[in-house]
């Protein structure tokens, strides 16, 4: 069975930065996309960050310009580098993954909290 495990994710301060890691583990063939939601009581999840097979890279809009999203070769790891973290960036951070039979897996969550 398709795990994603998840690391990364902790305290900072605003301003600061985190490398978010999520790898898949068991059988898998290949992805469409990877990538990272984001939710918390009171908010729409939001799409994070993702990235398709072919390397195309998506943002929401909240933040471009801060995050980048990349993977490995082997298309099993993704990482979300997040710098200039504000404190609305406090969340539960998903990874997520989808492949082209329209199958969806997610990790455990972790999570980042950004304060003083």
């Amino acid at each position: 069975q398709v795990q994603l495990i998840e690391s990364g994710g902790g305290l900072v301060q605003p301003g600061g930065s985190l490398r978010l890691s999520c790898t898949a583990s068991g059988t898998i063939f290949s992805f469409s996309y990877m990538g990272w939601y984001r939710q918390r009581p009171g908010r729409q999840r939001e799409l994070v960050a993702m990235i398709t097979s072919r390397g195309n890279t998506n943002y929401a809009d909240s933040v471009e310009g801060r995050f980048t999203i990349s993977r490995d070769n082997a298309k099993t790891t993704v990482w979300l580098q997040m710098n200039s973290l504000q404190p609305d960036d406090t969340d539960v951070y998903y990874c997520s993954a989808a492949t082209p039979w329209g199958e969806a897996y997610w990790g455990q969550g972790t999570q980042v909290t950004v304060s003083w």
